[in-house]
This record gives C-alpha cells, sequence and structure tokens, in this order.
C-alpha cells in the first residue's frame, strides 16, 4: 500500500514537473515568435518613415498631405484596436497575432503596387525620360530662352498631359495599404504583451519587455540599412537608361525606389506570422490536447435540447461581455491618474512621432546631407543605443523593485534628460541658404525679407526666363540660382550629371574677378562647418534617444500599476488608440502643415497645380519643426509632475486607511482576548487533555 502511494506521488511529481517544463516551453516559443512579429512590426515602420520623403516627390503632394498618407497607419488601427484588446483576450491570442501579421504583410505589397502602374518618373517639366536625346538639350539657357519663348506648351496640350499624370492620385492606394498595415499591426502589443504578463513568472514581466524592446531595434536597423541602400538606388531603375538621368540622390527632385522597400517588409511580415499558427491558446496545454477538450462536449452531446442550451448561453455571454466591456471601459476612463498619464504620453509621443516622420527632411534641408547617408547614420549608429536603453530601464526597474511612485519619477527623470539633449539642437543650426530670388537678389548682392515675387535684375530680365522652372545649378560664387537661364548662362558645356554653364552675367555683379562666370548643375553643397554641426547632431541624437528610450519600458509599466489588474488588456489597448488617434494621425499632419508654410518654391504639374516642395527656408524649417517638438515635451513634463503629486497623495491614503484599518483591528482583538480570558485556562486544559 506504502510503495503504492509513493509510486502515486512520484508520477504526481513528475506530472507537475513535465507542466511546468512544458509551460516553459510553450512561453519560450510564444516569446520568439512575438519577438520575430515585433521586428516585423518596427520594420514596417521604419520604411514608411525612411519612404516619406520619396513618396512625396514621387506622387507630387504636400507635407501635410504625405503626413496623411502616414497617418492612415493610425487610421487602421483604431478600427479594431479597442474590440481586439477587450475581446482579443478571451480568443485564442496567438492565432489572432498571426492573423495581424499576415494582413499586415499585405498591406506593405499593396503600397508597393502603384510603382508598377504608374509612368515613368518626370523630374523636370521639360524632361522626357522616353526620349534619347543628349539631356542638355532641354535645359534653357539666356540665349535659347527666346526660341523656348515661341515653343511653350499650349493649353490643349497641358490638358492632355494633365490627363497623362492622373496617375498621381495612386497614393491612395499607399494610403489604403498603409492602413491595411495598421489593421494587421492591432493585436501585436496588446495581445501579445498581457499574453506575456499572464504566463511569465512574477517580477520577470518587465525583465521580458525590455528584452522584446530591445530586439525589435533589429527592425529599424535592417530598416534603415534598406532605406539607405534603396534610396540611392533611382526609383524607375531597370526601366530606363540610368545613364539619361542627370539628377543625383543630393538633389531635391531625386525619388529612390521606395517601393522596394514596402515589397522587403511586407514578405517579411507574412514570414514572421506562420509560427504563431502552430502555438497553443495556452503555453501550458499542447494543442492536441485543447482540441480534444473542446471537442469532448461535442460528442457528449446527444440531444437537441443540449445544443439549444449551448447556443442560449452563448447568447447570454455575449450580451455579458459587451455590458462588462462598457463597465469596464467606464473605469478606467473615472480613474484620474489613468487619464492624465494618457495626455501626458500624447503629448510626448506626439513630438517623437512629428519628429522622426520629418528628420529625413529636415536633415537634408539643414545640413545639406541625402536620406541615404541620414538612413545609414541613424540605424547603425543610434538604433543599438537605443535598443541599449530599452533594455537597460527594464532592467532598472527589476533591479531596484521600483514601486509605481518610483517608476514615474523615474520615467520623469529620463524624460527631463531627453529634453535637455534636444534642446541643444538650436545650438547647431546652419546659416540659410544662399538662393538667388529666394532669399537674396538675382544678382546676388542683397538679402531679401521675402521670398514672394522677388524682382529680376537687370542680368537676366532680358532672357525671358520661366520663373516656375526649378533647374537649379550652383555658380562659382557659392550662390545656388533656380536655373541657369535666371542666373544669366549663354552657353554650356558636358553632359548629363557633369554640365557646365559659361558666361553667366548674374555672376559677373557679385565681386568675382579674373574668373570664369560659370555654374554647375546642382544646389551648391553646405559649408564644411556645417557639415562639422551635422556630425555633432548626430552624436547628441545618440544621447537623447538613449534617454527616451531607457523611460520607454516605464510607460507599460506604470500603466499596467495604476489599474485593476483585469482592466490591463483595456487600458493598453484604449491608451493605444488615444496615442495613434492624436499622436499618430493628427501629429504628422499638424508637423507637415507647419513645416509647408516655410517652403519657398513649390513644384508645379502640366496640370498647373502645386506640387512637392523644392526647397525650403532651413533656418525657420529649424525653428518650426524644433520648436513645436519643445512645446509639447515642456507640456508634457507638466503633467508628470501633476501625476507624480497625485499618485504620492493617493498611496499616502491608502497606508493612512490600512494603518487606520490595522489599530481598530488590533483594539476589538484586544477587547475580544480581555472579555473571554476567562475561558482561556479551560481551553488550555482541554489543548493539554487531548494532547
Amino acid at each position: 500500500m506504502d510503495q503504492n502511494q509513493h509510486l502515486d506521488k512520484t508520477a504526481e511529481a513528475q506530472s507537475s514537473e513535465n507542466k511546468k517544463t512544458r509551460h516553459c516551453n510553450g512561453l519560450k516559443m510564444f516569446l520568439a515568435a512575438l519577438a520575430l512579429s515585433f521586428i516585423a512590426k518596427a520594420l514596417g515602420a521604419v520604411v514608411m518613415k525612411s519612404s516619406i520623403i520619396h513618396i512625396e516627390r514621387r506622387f507630387e503632394i504636400s507635407s501635410s498631405l504625405v503626413g496623411f498618407i502616414d497617418g492612415s497607419f493610425e487610421i487602421g488601427n483604431l478600427l479594431v484596436i479597442v474590440f481586439v484588446s477587450y475581446f482579443g483576450s478571451k480568443l485564442h491570442r496567438p492565432k489572432l497575432i498571426g492573423i495581424g501579421c499576415f494582413i499586415m504583410g499585405i498591406g506593405g505589397v499593396l503600397t508597393a503596387l502603384p510603382h508598377f502602374f504608374m509612368g515613368y518618373y518626370r523630374y523636370s517639366k521639360e524632361i522626357n525620360i522616353d526620349s534619347s536625346e543628349n539631356s542638355t538639350s532641354t535645359l534653357s539657357t539666356c540665349l535659347s530662352n527666346q526660341i523656348v519663348s515661341h515653343n511653350r506648351t499650349s493649353p490643349e496640350i497641358v490638358g492632355k498631359g494633365c490627363v497623362k499624370e492622373s496617375g498621381s492620385y495612386m497614393w491612395m492606394y499607399v494610403f489604403m495599404g498603409n492602413m491595411l498595415r495598421g489593421i494587421g499591426e492591432t493585436p501585436i502589443v496588446p495581445l501579445g504583451l498581457s499574453y506575456m504578463d499572464d504566463f511569465a513568472k512574477e517580477g520577470y514581466s518587465s525583465l521580458y519587455l525590455g528584452i522584446l524592446n530591445a530586439i525589435a531595434m533589429i527592425g529599424p536597423i535592417i530598416g534603415f540599412t534598406l532605406g539607405s541602400l534603396f534610396s540611392k538606388m533611382y526609383v524607375d531603375i531597370g526601366s530606363v537608361d540610368l545613364s539619361t538621368v542627370r539628377i543625383t540622390p543630393n538633389d531635391s527632385r531625386w525619388v529612390g525606389a521606395w517601393w522596394l522597400n514596402f515589397l522587403v517588409s511586407g514578405l517579411f511580415s507574412i514570414i514572421s506570422s506562420i509560427p504563431f499558427f502552430f502555438l497553443p491558446q495556452t503555453p501550458n496545454k499542447p494543442q492536441k490536447e485543447r482540441k480534444a477538450s473542446l471537442s469532448l462536449p461535442v460528442l457528449e452531446t446527444n440531444d437537441g435540447k443540449s445544443q439549444t442550451a449551448n447556443l442560449t448561453s452563448r447568447g447570454k455571454n455575449i450580451t455579458k461581455n459587451v455590458t462588462g466591456f462598457f463597465r469596464s471601459f467606464k473605469s478606467i476612463l473615472t480613474n484620474p491618474l489613468y487619464v492624465v498619464f494618457v495626455l501626458l504620453t500624447v503629448l510626448q509621443i506626439s513630438s517623437y512621432i512629428g519628429g522622426f516622420t520629418y528628420v529625413f527632411k529636415y536633415v537634408e534641408q539643414e545640413y545639406g546631407q541625402p536620406s541615404s547617408k541620414t538612413n545609414v547614420l541613424l540605424g547603425i549608429v543610434t538604433l543599438p543605443i537605443f535598443a541599449s536603453g530599452m533594455f537597460l530601464g527594464g532592467y532598472i526597474i527589476k533591479k531596484f523593485k521600483l514601486n509605481p511612485i518610483g517608476i514615474a519619477k523615474f520615467s520623469f527623470f529620463t524624460a527631463v534628460m531627453s529634453l535637455f539633449f534636444y534642446l541643444l539642437y538650436f545650438f547647431i543650426l546652419c546659416e540659410n541658404k544662399s538662393v538667388a530670388g529666394l532669399t537674396m537678389t538675382y544678382d546676388g548682392n542683397n538679402p531679401v525679407t521675402s521670398h514672394r515675387d522677388v524682382p529680376l535684375s537687370y542680368c537676366n530680365s532680358d532672357c525671358n526666363c520661366d520663373e516656375s522652372q526649378w533647374e537649379p545649378v550652383c555658380g562659382n560664387n557659392g550662390i545656388t540660382y533656380i536655373s541657369p537661364c535666371l542666373a544669366g548662362c549663354k552657353s554650356s558645356s558636358g553632359n548629363k550629371k557633369s554640365i557646365v554653364f559659361h558666361n553667366c552675367s548674374c555672376l559677373e555683379v557679385t565681386g568675382l574677378q579674373n574668373r570664369n562666370y560659370s555654374a554647375h548643375l546642382g544646389e551648391c553643397p553646405r559649408s564644411d562647418a556645417c557639415i562639422t554641426k551635422f556630425y555633432f547632431f548626430v552624436a547628441i541624437q545618440v544621447l537623447n534617444l538613449f534617454f527616451s528610450a531607457l523611460g520607454g519600458t516605464s510607460y507599460f509599466m506604470l500603466m499596467v500599476k495604476i489599474v485593476q489588474p483585469e482592466l490591463k488588456s483595456l487600458a493598453l489597448g484604449f491608451h493605444s488608440m488615444v496615442i495613434r488617434a492624436l499622436g499618430g494621425i493628427l501629429a504628422p499632419i499638424y508637423f507637415g502643415a507647419l513645416i509647408d508654410t516655410t517652403c519657398m518654391k513649390w513644384s508645379s504639374n502640366s496640370c498647373g497645380t502645386r506640387g512637392s516642395c523644392r526647397i525650403y527656408n532651413s533656418t525657420l524649417f529649424s525653428k518650426v519643426y524644433l520648436g513645436l517638438s519643445s512645446v509639447l515635451r515642456v507640456s508634457s513634463l507638466v503633467l508628470y509632475i501633476i501625476l507624480i503629486y497625485a499618485m504620492k497623495k493617493k498611496f499616502q491614503e491608502k497606508d493612512t486607511n490600512a494603518s487606520e484599518n490595522g489599530s481598530v483591528m488590533d483594539e476589538a482583538n484586544l477587547e475580544s482576548l480581555n472579555n473571554n480570558k476567562h475561558f482561556v485556562p479551560s481551553a488550555g486544559a482541554d489543548s493539554e487533555t487531548h494532547y
């Protein structure tokens, strides 16, 4: 008998040990698959941000409109986020995440499709991509412009060209593809984090979250590397003779092979969805056992009454779930700590989203660096530091076992340090670009107060130039001119990218002596001092991103600490919804709208409508871009102080109530002992007798 009991205990111990091992392995497999989906999600986000500048130019749209396209990701997410967060936790979470990754991949592929249906990219109104003529013949100089003026496009031809360029409305496919990506990305974070928190050991959630966020940085590294590679490739690579393309990646009209980015990220997302379809609903129960347990009630149902009862029960459960949803929703909205936290993160993350959306444009306009170089530096240099900050933030919270107030203080400290380094950007700005006809007079001697309607000079007033044209040339006096004609150039030599224009009359009045008054194709490069400031910008960016990442993990941990445990999934989902609505959708739009106000020269298509911006007032651009982000960050710090104060007050009240309840109970117990002390000896006697 004893031997049988011993065998039963041994079997139970082995079974328990097997369950623990199975649980551990199941959770590890889920975390590995979740890490892959985090990489795919981050890759898609970076691909979109790094391609924005090319999408804007390819479809001839403004920064505010391309910001709206960027926000379509969040619009798609908003359509399903709350319901996925609430009802998804009651369903098969791994499979829902897998379906989301697959949809996210389809969205990436759809975003790239317009490239295959549009015509060749026309970076100039006068260029003919299909022509094999020497490209210099299409560039009008001062002498040849009289002929050009007699051969300008008639309104009828303009109308026909307008019909041909209706392909520019194909940005709607980019919008819809990006929206699909948003719908697919929805279940990854709320369901993935709630699943991890439900089945991870106590105290390990913050560590796992830090590891996941650190691994996710592989996605941006890949994205920035691919972005750098593809942005160097011409958009119509494989379709046109690249020797006929006279612009370079440094030109403000250059469009890289943006569509390749989305094809790669889309396919990677589809691949990342596969593991989730083979994972069980809970890590401690294999898929076969789960299916068997689900099929048993069906086998035991022998009559129609049982089936009717099951359907009635399901209907009641659905009604109960809906009622519970609205009750839970009301609970988090009436939580003042949660509401303040949501508001401050909206301001802070709006600053991050708006800044990151236009960082490539900012670097290009302020420091004259192409997006390919910015991609490399942001991906290779700054992102490993960002990943280290994410991991270190989770480790610090776990190591020092910070309570909710400690987590809030830690997050506030990281936000202050990030703002400090961000403000240093104002001290490393370059001078405004010298552009004749926009920032100074055409003779290059005097600055102008406004770039609008700058009068022609005597050096080019007789050339009959097309002032809407944008074919920038750099004079050997260091000044950029809008076109060879407006520079007063009489002749040209060379071909393709090495065209040089000679006898430029507007260069003669800038004080040059004993030199040839010539200009070469393209804008004038930034000075060496400005390029040096760019490397200071990268160094400060590293420190700024490190402290931003250091507090990144604390966002999620703080959020789940200030709501009831059963509401954490809904709280995460609603927080994500608000961030996407007020940050992800609106921030790129109002950042882009303000940036558009700093544009000095717009392109125009054959319809005569405004296209994308060719050149900005770099000084005003920097003040708008950096200033708006700084205001948002400072406002969030004010709310941080309010949050910490409110948390201290609430927890002090809890401690006071707990101590009062404890003292009341002690007094009650003491009174009970005094009233019943005559029972103690008999109790003791009874105990001794029993013993």
